[in-house]
């Protein structure tokens, strides 16, 4: 069983993992404790990034102050059951483990091991727990996995995500697997830092001090991508609690396709009037036919136009077909071309000549958020998790999890093609006729 509790600072992660910690070497399970009980004494391994942050954070929770010999048994283990302790060769203060009473009159034994170590350090033990303060390496992760086949153990993660969606992330947010569990804790779970729906005024301070980029992560404990983020822009400043959209405003859908990445939709509606676009649905499937995608998309309404990529011209090997075809026979109103950037009359262009060019189209859309002017209904989740993770790496756009927010981002490219409601017959018999095979 691993289990991961991703969560923002000061809100208690590593406290709650020690006081489990101590159950475990100690065998003093409290009556209302319902996770894993081991019977017997245990060996267990608490990890961290270095030597020197897993004596700082994780020892000290576990047995008191390191720099203070007067308080030892200050931390979730108590003095009385405090045995043996072996030094660290090298790390002053440092315990390399530590021996711990168990109800049944045996010992059990808890080691320190620091990421830094390499993989090395953790290969070849067999524990029965592990704790890990600070998330770890892949490989590093692999190991503790490795360690506890033979023992049925247990892992558990306390973390603040300053690393951002790493792997182990990654495998915990989007692909649990039996026996694995997440569990998200906010400033607003914490009595001392929210009381009352309103930050105290530590919080406040706290809030206001840390970098913009930084506050989510510090106070939600929502991945961080640092100043790479290409939409670096919170989810209370884009988000609106969904409305029934006027049918005089004018509505676009974007498809970006796919198979073993994610097929991803996203419908845009724009109110004329204050030039606001709003993304009002979004839909991600992964391995799925078009069938099962149009399926999806046209209950959004039959009478909205699509907009669709470049790759939409490709044809499948078997039959020959462009992509796009199947859509258009499962009934969706397909644009009769790819996706454009508005072309610019001023330099004569015509429709078409303004290009795919991605930047220009993220440009476009960040200004938008940057001035209010895009909006997203609160229930288009998956638009939420790809904005939040949508980051550059040596300037260039990691294309990864990115699905939804390219449907949108065709939509938004092609949003003069948008069409309102009540035109909604005649436009459709235009597009239909416009489609050539």
């Amino acid at each position: 069983m691993q289990r991961m509790l991703m969560a923002a600072n000061q809100v208690g992660k590593t406290y709650s993992a020690a006081m489990e910690t101590a159950f475990h070497l100690t065998g003093k399970y409290p009556a209302w404790w319902k996770g894993t009980k081991f019977l017997g004494p245990t060996l267990g391994v608490a990890g961290g990034k270095t030597n020197e942050t897993i004596t700082a954070i994780g020892q000290k929770e576990l047995f008191g102050e390191p720099t203070d010999p007067a308080k030892l048994g200050t931390g979730t283990v108590p003095l009385v059951d405090i045995g043996k302790k072996t030094a660290k060769p090298g790390v002053p203060n440092a315990f390399d483990s530590v021996l711990v009473k168990h109800v049944s009159g045996k010992w059990s034994k808890i080691m320190f091991r620091a990421y830094e170590q390499g993989k090395e350090k953790h290969m070849g033990i067999k524990i029965n727990f592990g704790w890990l303060d600070e998330e770890p390496p892949e490989e590093i992760w692999s190991q503790y996995l490795r360690a506890t086949i033979s023992t049925n153990g247990v892992l558990y993660m306390t973390f603040t995500p300053e690393e951002g969606r790493t792997a182990v992330v990654n495998s915990f947010m989007d692909n649990l697997k039996r026996g694995q569990a997440l569990t998200r804790a906010e400033w607003k779970d914490a009595s001392h830092l929210v009381k009352n729906g309103e930050l105290t005024p530590t919080a406040q301070q706290l809030w206001e001090a840390f970098p913009k980029h930084e506050r989510e992560m510090r106070s939600k404990g929502v991945p961080m991508m640092g100043t790479g983020l290409i939409f670096p822009f919170t989810e209370e400043q884009l988000s609106v609690e969904p409305f029934q959209i006027p049918r005089h405003w004018a509505q676009i859908i974007g498809l970006d396709f796919g198979f073993d990445h994610p097929f991803g939709a996203a419908r845009l509606a724009w109110d004329r009037d204050s030039d606001i676009v709003y993304v009002t649905a979004d839909y991600s499937e992964a391995r799925a036919i078009p069938a099962i995608h149009a399926a999806a998309i046209r209950p959004w309404g039959g009478w909205i136009p699509v907009a669709w990529p470049h790759d939409g011209l490709n044809t499948e090997k078997s039959t020959g077909d462009e992509l796009r075809k199947p859509y258009v026979e499962e009934g969706l109103l397909m644009l009769p071309e790819r996706a454009t950037n508005p072309p610019d009359h001023a330099q004569g262009q015509e429709e078409g000549d303004g290009g795919n060019s991605v930047e220009a189209a993220l440009l476009n859309m960040y200004e938008r958020m940057e001035t209010g002017r895009w909006k997203v209904f609160s229930t288009c989740r998956e638009w939420f998790k790809e904005q939040a993770v949508y980051h550059r790496k040596d300037g260039k756009i990691v294309k990864i999890r990115d699905d939804v927010l390219s449907a949108s981002r065709y939509a938004h490219m092609m949003l003069r093609h948008a069409r309102t409601e009540t035109v909604r017959r005649r436009q459709r018999e235009e597009f239909i006729g416009a489609t050539n095979w």
